[in-house]
């Protein structure tokens, strides 16, 4: 049975969609069976995989609405085992579209039941806020993998999300818990990204992943050439941070 992870903070800007994209490739890479979802209507999931997404009908807003069967918005990438539910504009209505729909909060839940066996690991693509996606994202998911920025206000706002993660396990996922939180966009010439790195440890204590995402020029090209770091540098420093993150990953089954 496929593991759902959701990856979430509603901060813009910290690295969701390129630890999504690299995560989920790597691991596919490793032999593991990989499915994207993205849930953040600026679609760069889709985009950093290579995938035109704008003049797709079968997107995850599709799905959403339930004018389409999840299985029938699932494109195949260019990456051995990697697949993904792409998102695009349309997504942006959602939060409209879905608001009187019964059990708002459980539809991509119940979308991915019928697929969920057929994944090792399921990544769900956040948008940058707390709104009806993510809160779907958080009550389908197994566990959630938080991005922080190793900047001066990364745990701004943090305390909002870790509220709504706490609602969600008392509500509506009680079984929902961290995967760990992703240290991002490390700056090692910097003495305030070791404190925030120090900081985020004391806070977190062993919840924080011991992989590091270093601020790294390859890991913002390959975004636009629509490829995931192991294929477009594979031997940069992103690169093989974010395998051995994939490796932690799949050692952190609980």
């Amino acid at each position: 049975m496929g593991r759902i992870i959701s990856i979430s903070n509603q901060k813009g800007g910290v690295g969701k969609t390129t630890t999504t994209i690299n995560l989920a490739s790597f691991i596919a890479e490793k032999g593991r069976r990989v499915l994207i979802i993205d849930i953040d209507p600026q679609a760069n999931a889709g985009y950093g995989l290579g995938i035109n997404v704008e003049e797709l009908g079968s997107t995850v807003y599709e799905v959403l609405i339930g004018s389409i069967d999840i299985k029938d918005a699932i494109f195949k990438t260019a990456i051995d085992n990697l697949f993904i539910v792409p998102s695009n504009i349309h997504l942006s209505g959602a939060q409209v579209d879905l608001l009187d729909m019964e059990n708002k909060e459980f539809i991509l839940r119940n979308a991915i039941k019928a697929i969920k066996n057929e994944y090792d690991y399921i990544f769900i693509d956040c948008p940058p806020s707390l709104g009806i996606l993510t809160l779907n994202s958080l009550v389908a998911a197994d566990t959630v993998l938080i991005p922080l920025q190793c900047e001066y206000y990364a745990l701004e706002g943090l305390s909002q999300l870790l509220k709504i993660i706490a609602m969600v396990q008392e509500k509506l996922n009680r079984n929902l818990r961290i995967e760990g939180v992703l240290l991002t966009m490390y700056d090692s010439r910097t003495n305030l990204s070791q404190q925030v790195v120090n900081d985020i440890r004391d806070y977190f204590k062993d919840k924080v992943f011991s992989t590091i995402i270093p601020r790294n020029v390859k890991l913002s090209e390959a975004p636009s050439f629509g490829k995931p770091i192991n294929v477009y540098d594979r031997h940069c420093v992103g690169s093989e941070t974010y395998e051995k993150l994939a490796t932690e990953v799949l050692n952190n089954v609980k």
